[in-house]
């Protein structure tokens, strides 16, 4: 698992940096020494956008498609003002769900889940 300060240089060429991301261990350890440093080659298999109230939904759903064309098996866009979650998986449209209490990495990443609770209640 990575947060906010680990940026990814991603196929395409751009650097971004989400919120929090997760790259598949044999990936990670497919990445020699030198490009484990600075911004990795690679995009993350799971990426996770958290919108503040300053954000414009238009731009984060820009940033999460790019992610998508990039290879991210899966992207979470968390909405707390509303208490949604936008679900992107790979090569498909981005799925709405409301007030969740937690969300699995299934079948994507097996046994990943994120606990919703303490952001809701924020």
């Amino acid at each position: 698992m990575f947060d906010s300060s680990t940026g990814f240089l991603l196929p395409d060429g751009s650097v971004l940096s989400p919120v929090g991301s997760a790259v598949r261990l044999e990936r990670w350890q497919a990445l020699t020494p030198t490009e484990r440093q600075g911004f990795p080659p690679l995009c993350p298999d799971l990426v996770v956008e958290l919108a503040s109230p300053s954000d414009r939904l238009p731009e984060l759903r820009r940033k999460m498609t790019s992610y998508q064309a990039n290879g991210a098996r899966l992207g979470w866009l968390l909405l707390p003002e509303t208490r949604r979650v936008e679900v992107w998986h790979a090569s498909s449209e981005p799925q709405q769900l409301f007030e969740v209490a937690a969300l699995s990495g299934e079948p994507e990443l097996p046994g990943l889940r994120l606990d919703l609770a303490e952001l809701w209640a924020a």
